[in-house]
């Protein structure tokens, strides 16, 4: 079955060797994914490449520590995936209110869950990629 990208992490595959990203969708998806997740300076020869969300683990879970990663995020996608435009981006936190029933109650205080709407207009794609941190 052809592919567009291996998925990242890469696993082998039953078919392909590796498992395979099929559709634009989930590259969309993976690509928002690694600027997201990537640290400045870790991608070789584009130094300013990331948000580097790792960074940002141990501050404070502000309205002002969202509010800089919102704007990181927004600046990033412009510049590196302009085929994205994103709608909203929300902060899911005990500081925030979000229900944390489902978290065991020793790490509720240390979660944050990023849900980002997005789509691709010239694919006609919408879609969340919701990451929990």
């Amino acid at each position: 079955m052809p592919g567009l990208s291996p998925q990242l992490p890469l696993n082998i595959g039953p078919i392909d060797g590796y498992n395979l990203n099929t559709n634009f969708r989930q590259v969309a998806q993976q690509n928002l994914k690694m600027v997201i997740m990537t640290n400045p300076g870790e991608r070789i020869m584009i130094p300013e490449f990331g948000v580097g969300i790792r960074t940002y683990l141990f501050e404070n879970s502000t309205q002002r520590t969202f509010d800089t990663i919102e704007d990181k995020i927004r600046e990033q996608v412009e510049r590196y995936l302009p085929y994205i435009s994103i709608e909203a981006i929300q902060f899911n936190s005990s500081e925030a209110g979000f229900n944390m029933s489902e978290i065991d109650p020793s790490t509720a205080s240390n979660f944050v869950s990023i849900q980002i709407k997005y789509n691709i207009p010239s694919a006609f794609i919408s879609d969340v990629l919701i990451l929990e941190i």
